[in-house]
């Protein structure tokens, strides 16, 4: 699991210990900051995805995996695209929450595969359907990594591996502190990302707002859009 260092992480971390998970990967820039709450069974690596070699090096030593969480993920960008003062933010948003999930599903593909097919789950958010102006660049990255995630499940079905989007809501997080409510837990998204491994769900919204997007797109995607257009950036 990427980002493993970090509130969701650290849920996924403790549902899949609880499901009985034998050995949890949890890779993070800086192995140190990970909570080993299992000795033994809880393994920190490093893991920098937006580094190729970084990836390609953990996917040597987690030759054991059969589910592979794509947690890690940044939201720097708060501002509008033509008001962003420069694109650095919004490049580092791409490789972190596009690119770094690529490099690790192409990194994991072949591990997967030769351990029975397994599963990933790529945590996205329901901005990915739907964009808000007041994280425009943030929103964007997540649409990309949802084509992503989609052309992989068709790529990898032949070999028997799930690919498996998570579109929550507002996470309570720290990162979303100054978000208003309704937020969903860390534990919520976790709950429900394995439940959607076990019963074959390829696309799952934790919380209820997301739950509640993803209904209203279905039913007047245009009328979403505009709800969404008054979150606007003040800069």
């Amino acid at each position: 699991m990427t980002g493993a260092n970090g509130g969701l992480g650290q849920a996924y971390i403790e549902a899949l210990l609880a499901a009985g998970a034998a050995k949890v990967y949890a890779a993070a820039r800086r192995p140190d900051s990970v909570v080993v709450s299992a000795p033994g069974r809880v393994v920190p690596i490093a893991l920098d995805v937006t580094d190729e070699r970084s990836v390609a090096a953990a996917a040597a030593v987690a030759t054991d995996v059969t589910l592979v969480i794509n947690n890690a993920g940044v939201a720097l960008n708060y501002g509008g695209f033509v008001t962003a003062g420069n694109t650095a933010a919004a490049r580092q948003e791409m490789e972190v929450n596009y690119f770094g999930t690529w490099w690790v599903s192409r990194a994991f593909a072949p591990v997967l595969k030769a351990n029975s097919g397994g599963a990933f789950a790529n945590v996205l958010s329901i901005l990915a359907l739907v964009t808000a102006p007041i994280i425009g660049t943030y929103s964007a990255s997540k649409a990309a990594a949802l084509a992503l995630t989609r052309s992989l499940r068709a790529e990898l079905a032949a070999q028997g591996t799930q690919v498996i989007a998570v579109l929550p809501g507002t996470i309570d997080t720290p990162m979303s502190k100054d978000y208003p409510d309704p937020k969903v837990s860390v534990a919520e998204v976790a709950a429900l990302t394995l439940r959607a491994i076990e019963e074959g769900i390829s696309e799952v919204y934790p919380g209820e707002q997301a739950s509640r997007l993803a209904e209203q797109l279905l039913s007047d995607p245009k009328a979403v859009e505009k709800q969404m257009s008054s979150l606007l950036p003040t800069a």
